[in-house]
Order: C-alpha cells, then sequence, then structure tokens
C-alpha cells in the first residue's frame, strides 16, 4: 500500500531537517576544533577568520590550498607561471605546497614569512638568502647591507594593506643611489662600477681602444676623458663622433726623430704609434724593468749592437737617475771605451802624462777577456808566478776590496793573508791571540806557517792539537772516532782549495751538539719555557753525555720537559705504548722510536661519539671528561653546557631516554647532538585535518 502525497512530502521535510542537523552539528564541531588562531596579518583580512572561513584558505570540498592561497597572492602566481623570482626557481612539487613554508594556526604573533622559511626553499635562514637565485648576484658592499635597507618591509611582523616585503625592488641603480653624473652619461653604470667599490672603475670595453694595464691603470678617467673635450665619457653612448688617439696625441716623446721613424718602419705602423713597440700597455713606467730593445731597433740609434756590445744588458750602458732620459741617453761614439765604461783598475794604469788610460794596452778592441798582461810582464812588477801561484787565476790574488772599489793590482802584500783567504773563515783568531808562543813572522802572516807550508795545503807537519785550537776536546764516543767522521772530504775543492769538511757543514749556522748532530727531538726541548742549563750543563748535555745517546745518567722528567705529566692511566703506560720501536733508526738523526701522535686525547684516542663535538675542526675531550683515569668520569653540567637546560620533567630522566644509538655511514654511536630543541621535536605535533585533501 503507497503513502500519500501528503505523508511523501512529511517524510521528506523530515529527512531534509536531519541533514540540516547533521551539517550544524559537524560544521559547530568543525570551528570548535580548529588546531589554533591564524596569524594577524591573515586574521584582518576580509572573509579568513572565523569557522566558516576555513574553505577560503584550505580550498573547500573541490579545491586545493595553493590554488586558495594564489587568489589573494597573484604576484606569486605570476613567479610560479614564469618561472621567475624566487618562487618560480623552486621545484615545483615545493613551490605549490604553500603552507610547508608558510605554516599557519600559530597565533596571531607568528611570522609566515620567518627563518625557516628560508631554510626549506635552500637558504640558511633570511639573512643567508642568496639573491644569485632570482638573478641579481649580490658583492661588495651590498653585501654589508641589512635586508631592511632595500626591503622597507622585511622586518615589518605584520604588512600594511597593499605593501609588500620583499617583491617590487628594482634593480637599477638609480633606484637606490644618487647619479653623481645628473644623468648626463649614455652607458649603464655596470659599465664602469661594481659592486665592490663605487671608486675602483672597470671599464668595460676599453680594452678594445687601449688596455687599461701598468701606468695606465692608474691614470683618472678624467684625466684622459676631461669633461667638454671631445674625448668627454658624457659622449660614449649618445654619438658616434669620439676618435681613437695615438700615444704622440697625448705624451710627448723625448726620442730623436730618426729613432722614432726608423722604428715605426721597421714595425710598419705611423710614427704617432711607434711608442708601443717598446713600451707596452702593461708597463707600469717609461722605464719598465719589462721594457726591451731589438738590436734592429737600437741600431735606429747610429749605435748599431755589433760584438762586443752585442751580449750587453742595458742598464749596463744606459744608467743614472730614472726619469732623466738625457742623463741615461746621452749619446756616444762605440770606438771610445772611456765614452761608456768606468775605469776599473780605479786609475792604476793611468798616463800621468795624458790623464788617459790605454783601455787597449792589456785588452783586445773587441774583447776585455783574455787579457794580454803576460808571465814575463808579471816578473817585472816584481812578483815572478812559479809554482801554485802559476797555477792560480789572477783574481784570486788581485781581488776586489771588502770595502768596494778597483781590483788591487799595484801596492799588494806578498804575505799568505794579502791574497789567500782565511779558509778557516777567521775561526782560529781568537786562539791565535792568546798564542805567545808563536813568531812574529807566523802572526803577521796570519798563523798560516803555524800548521801549513808552501808545497802543500793539506800538509800539517805539526799535528794538531784539537783542544788548543778548537776548545773542543775529544773525550768519549768523540775520542774513538777519525777526524773524516766530523770533518768530511769532498770530492772537489771549495772557494779556498779546501777538501777538508767543516764540523759545522751539515747544519749550517748551528752550534755545539747540533753543529754536527741533527736534533732528533726536532726542537722540542729548546722552545720558550725549558731551562737552557741544567747544573752547569748546556745543549743536548742537560740530559745526555758523550759516552752514549741512550744513556739518561739523572734520568727524565716527562711533564717538566714535555709539558705532559703521564698521570693516571698515563703514568701505567710503558714509554713503547706511545713511542714505538722503529724497525730501523733514522739514517739521519739515529732516534729509534716514534714520536707520540699529540698532546690531544684525539690524538691517540677514537673518537666514540663520531665527530660530533668537533669544533673548528677538532674535539676537545676535557670539556666534559675530566681526569686521565677514566673515561667514565664526567664534568658535564647539562643546564651549564647545553641549550636544553634540564626542568623538573626531564631532570629525572636517563640520558638514554633521549640520546639513543644510530649508525650512520657504517658506524654506531649515541646521538648527541644535533637534537631538536621543542617539544614537538620529541612528542608529536598538531596536523591539519584539511591539508592532505583533494591529493
Amino acid at each position: 500500500m503507497s503513502a500519500s502525497p501528503a505523508a511523501r512530502r512529511r517524510a521528506l521535510g523530515v529527512a531534509c531537517l536531519s541533514v540540516i542537523g547533521v551539517l550544524y552539528v559537524v560544521l559547530g564541531d568543525l570551528d570548535r576544533s580548529s588546531p589554533g588562531p591564524i596569524a594577524a596579518v591573515h586574521a584582518h583580512a576580509d572573509g579568513l577568520d572565523g569557522g566558516a572561513a576555513c574553505a577560503a584558505c584550505h580550498g573547500g570540498w573541490s579545491g586545493d590550498m595553493a590554488s586558495a592561497c594564489l587568489e589573494c597572492h597573484e604576484p606569486i602566481g605570476d613567479q610560479l607561471a614564469n618561472r621567475t623570482g624566487l618562487h618560480g626557481a623552486l621545484e615545483p612539487a615545493l613551490a605549490s605546497a604553500c603552507a610547508r613554508c608558510h605554516s599557519d594556526h600559530h597565533g596571531a604573533s607568528f611570522a609566515l614569512v620567518n627563518d625557516r622559511s628560508f631554510e626549506l626553499a635552500g637558504f640558511t635562514g633570511k639573512n643567508g638568502f642568496d639573491h644569485a637565485a632570482i638573478g641579481f648576484p649580490m658583492a661588495g658592499k651590498h653585501l654589508e647591507l641589512a635586508c631592511v635597507e632595500c626591503h622597507e618591509h622585511a622586518d615589518t611582523a605584520e604588512l600594511p594593506a597593499g605593501a609588500k616585503r620583499f617583491l617590487g625592488a628594482s634593480r637599477d641603480c638609480r633606484s637606490c643611489h644618487e647619479d653623481p653624473h645628473g644623468g648626463q652619461m649614455g652607458l649603464a653604470c655596470a659599465t664602469c662600477h661594481h659592486q665592490e667599490s663605487f671608486t675602483e672603475r672597470i671599464p668595460v670595453g676599453h680594452e678594445r681602444f687601449l688596455a687599461l694595464t701598468g701606468a695606465h691603470a692608474r691614470v683618472a678617467c678624467r684625466t684622459c676623458h676631461e669633461n667638454g673635450s671631445s674625448h668627454a665619457l658624457e659622449r660614449f653612448g649618445r654619438d658616434d663622433g669620439v676618435l681613437a688617439r695615438t700615444c704622440a696625441d697625448c705624451h710627448e716623446s723625448p726620442h730623436r726623430a730618426a729613432l722614432v721613424e726608423g722604428v715605426a718602419a721597421l714595425d710598419g705602423v705611423a710614427s704617432g704609434l711607434a711608442c708601443a713597440s717598446c713600451h707596452r700597455p702593461e708597463h707600469t713606467s717609461w722605464h719598465d724593468e719589462r721594457l726591451t730593445v731589438t738590436p734592429e731597433q737600437h741600431a735606429c740609434t747610429g749605435f748599431a749592437l755589433d760584438a762586443p756590445h752585442d751580449t750587453v744588458k742595458c742598464a749596463e750602458c744606459h744608467r743614472g737617475p730614472k726619469g732623466n732620459y738625457r742623463a741615461r741617453h746621452p749619446g756616444r761614439d762605440p770606438s771610445g771605451c772611456e765614452a761608456c765604461h768606468a775605469d776599473p783598475h780605479g786609475g792604476q794604469f793611468r798616463d800621468a802624462a795624458t790623464e788617459r788610460t790605454s783601455c787597449i794596452a792589456c785588452h783586445g778592441r773587441t774583447e776585455f777577456t783574455p787579457h794580454a798582461f803576460t808571465l814575463e810582464r808579471h816578473a817585472a812588477a816584481g812578483f815572478p808566478l812559479t809554482g801554485k801561484h802559476r797555477e792560480a787565476r789572477c783574481a784570486s790574488c788581485h781581488r776586489e776590496p771588502d770595502g768596494g772599489g778597483p781590483r788591487r793590482f799595484r801596492g799588494i802584500r806578498s804575505g799568505c793573508v794579502a791574497c789567500h783567504g782565511d779558509a778557516h773563515r777567521g775561526f782560529f783568531e781568537p786562539f791565535l791571540a792568546k798564542a805567545d808562543d808563536l813568531s812574529p813572522a807566523v802572526r803577521d802572516g796570519g798563523g798560516c806557517a803555524h800548521c801549513h807550508n808552501s808545497v802543500s795545503f793539506s800538509e800539517r807537519p805539526r799535528g794538531f792539537d784539537h783542544a788548543r785550537w778548537t776548545g773542543f776536546a775529544l773525550d768519549g764516543a768523540h775520542a774513538e772516532i777519525g777526524c773524516e767522521a766530523c770533518h768530511g772530504r769532498s770530492d772537489t775543492p771549495d772557494a779556498f782549495g779546501r777538501r777538508f769538511g767543516r764540523a759545522i757543514a751539515p747544519i749550517a749556522g748551528a752550534t755545539g751538539c747540533a753543529a754536527c748532530h741533527a736534533d732528533p727531538h726536532r726542537g722540542a726541548f729548546d722552545r720558550a719555557g725549558l731551562p737552557t742549563s741544567v747544573e752547569g750543563r748546556t745543549d743536548c748535555a742537560r740530559c745526555h753525555t758523550t759516552a752514549s745517546f741512550r744513556d739518561f745518567p739523572r734520568g727524565f722528567d716527562h711533564g717538566a720537559w714535555t709539558g705532559f705529566a703521564l698521570d693516571g692511566a698515563h703514568a701505567k703506560a710503558g714509554c713503547a705504548a706511545c713511542h714505538a720501536p722503529l724497525d730501523a733508526p733514522d739514517p739521519v738523526t739515529q732516534r729509534a722510536v716514534t714520536w707520540a701522535k699529540g698532546t690531544r686525547c684525539a690524538d691517540c684516542h677514537g673518537d666514540p661519539h663520531a665527530g660530533q663535538f668537533r669544533i673548528g675542526g677538532e674535539t676537545s675531550c676535557e670539556r666534559c671528561h675530566s681526569g686521565t683515569t677514566r673515561f667514565t668520569d664526567l664534568s658535564f653540567d647539562h643546564d651549564r653546557d647545553s641549550r636544553f637546560p634540564l626542568d623538573e620533567a626531564h631532570r629525572g630522566l636517563a640520558c638514554r631516554a633521549c640520546h639513543q644509538p644510530v649508525r650512520e655511514k657504517g658506524v654506531t654511536f649515541v646521538r648527541y647532538k644535533p637534537l631538536g630543541r621543542r617539544c614537538v621535536d620529541c612528542h608529536g605535533g598538531n596536523r591539519d585535518p584539511f591539508r592532505n585533501q583533494g591529493k
């Protein structure tokens, strides 16, 4: 039996009322279960605050949150569509997830644009934003600016209506900087200036006309481009009437016309451009050390560089103060030696009658060496060259004085010290002063004859008293070795003809034990603060004797000499635990044990924390572990030494409740840092019931 129309209408009415009631209850519940108040900037916008306004931001039943955001934030939509700006440079998945970087419902004071927003976008907070990501690389002075100096509302908590936080800034220099040229320049600012310094100019393209290197790099722009002139800076970029110039247009040449025209002909250029053949743009002055002149160019001066002048350096002929061209280049006759060459003999061979020196009397016209002064002429001078003297080079006896000046040829004494340098470098002079038993002749001759004769320098007919003449007695192990153990012979003689080695030769400039023996301790016991003398003993003798290097008759205080006291567990360790024996002694120092790895804990002990407490590349164990007896003795105070003071709820927890073992890169360790300090990092957080709808 079917219901009457009136009954059906009543049933339909009851159903509609039921649906309305259910929706009312659901929507009322949704309003009451909101995750929290929205940010002030959204709360003040029309239609965004209150439970019924959720769909305006979350997209409702048929939309999504990203589309809802872009309805209000149209410029961001333009960035995403055109792949421009910061949002356009992000990965599409991140760019469309607005709430991931700009979450809401954290209260009215919450900033929707914060450091976390920038971190999710790939930067280290707001201050770490790299403007290169939006096509505007920043450098120099711009890096010193705070964000708010260019972006007025960078730090504004709630933007005024219609205001932009970061969008809308112009990249035109004149939008921020006053134009000192008053708009007269036709070139862009970046053509001459850069962000590092406004006063340091980088004229782009100038190298097409003249490379601004060398001396030209130091010239102010207005020196060459004076305002109002035909080459004024203001003309560039506005017309094509600016003409290039030659060197002669700006610089006056000190050279004779024949030289300039000759060099120009060699290079096939106009005479006004001949300067660049020798004076390169990169030179810093007209007399730059890099300046070179070819023999062909020099011939244009009228002085061809033929032998013997073909190998002479320019500075040997062209002397005088720099900048005085006439003094350095007076013009000379190549046939007169005295016009260019000073007398190397200081007038020793000057003719008293003519007051001139005839160089070619002893030297060739085209070469200074070899000379033409024969053995017969030398014998006529009163000193016949016989024996070893006959084999000697002239310079061996005729030397240049120590204080400078010409080489001596006349008035030379005939004693040994007059011609022969001291092969012992003055070593025996203090001992000779005390030797009263030497004859005056031996003393005047420098004492050489006491040990040597005129036949051979290596012969010592009277022997050698090592203690008397060196002050170093040969005792202990030194008495058992031969002379050549300290004075090794050389296959070739030195400048004095000496083959016998010097005791200090192995380590030049050193004294005492270190003169012959390499320091196996690498200077560790000669540093500041350690005693240089112990009971009158200095150098190595502070610890060792000449009998044996491995003998320590007075023991060794490890803490005093190394600064690392052996206490705690270290006092029980044997020496070899830190200084392992070598398979073979070091060939230079004869050291038989290895060096300690260091004095820090990490030098010998592995890091159980996998580098969590490394600061500046180093880990300081002593900050948390006290003493050297046990690793478990801690001096760590959670309230003092961490950024998470333990309140009453956390103080009773065991360390492992928060610090649990993890495994990374094949290594298992307890995680101490970094750990989150917010409640949500350990105890979970709110979830948006609408955030995943429609996905």
